[in-house]
């Protein structure tokens, strides 16, 4: 996917994970919504910094760099706490979306892997797909919230009430 998509990947999820973490779609909502939208995004954006330097989808698109951003929210609070999931879905909408995939295991091994059903950043269908993508992402992150929250990592279960329940 190209900057566009994962623009409109980060702001779609955004958005559905204000509703997922506080559904009353009142003002409480739309500041979940305000507190995540930042993070997500920049999340979103950052492993394509690898543009600029080392090699593209491998530098930044890979399993060392996910696990440091995963570690981010365990050792420091603020309001960076949701860039990691920007940076996760940017992995997934490169990896299921596209055809390239991304170097997981950069530096490693250098192959790249992908969803076989992607479609490349210039196809006519990659706005469909981001956006089936995003509804997939919401939905695995609605079941783990509201169906499966013994499956969160501890931390994170923990933010997410404490976060929600400031916010009211």
């Amino acid at each position: 996917m190209d900057k566009r998509g994962h623009v409109l990947n980060a702001v779609l999820l955004s958005i559905g994970l204000g509703y997922v973490l506080d559904p009353s779609g009142d003002v409480t909502t739309f500041a979940t919504i305000a507190e995540v939208f930042l993070p997500v995004v920049l999340g979103a954006l950052f492993p394509d910094v690898d543009t600029a330097f080392g090699k593209h989808r491998k530098t930044l698109h890979n399993i060392p760099v996910l696990v440091i951003f995963l570690a981010h929210p365990i050792y420091h609070g603020g309001n960076l706490q949701w860039v990691w999931l920007g940076v996760l879905t940017h992995y997934a909408l490169d990896y299921l979306g596209s055809k390239r995939g991304i170097a997981l295991f950069y530096p490693v091994w250098d192959r790249e892997f992908g969803f076989p059903s992607g479609v490349t950043t210039s196809s006519d269908h990659a706005e469909i797909v981001t956006v089936v993508i995003t509804v997939v992402e919401l939905g695995i992150v609605a079941v783990l919230v509201h169906v499966l929250p013994q499956y969160l990592p501890t931390g994170l279960s923990q933010y997410i009430v404490e976060g929600t329940a400031s916010i009211a």
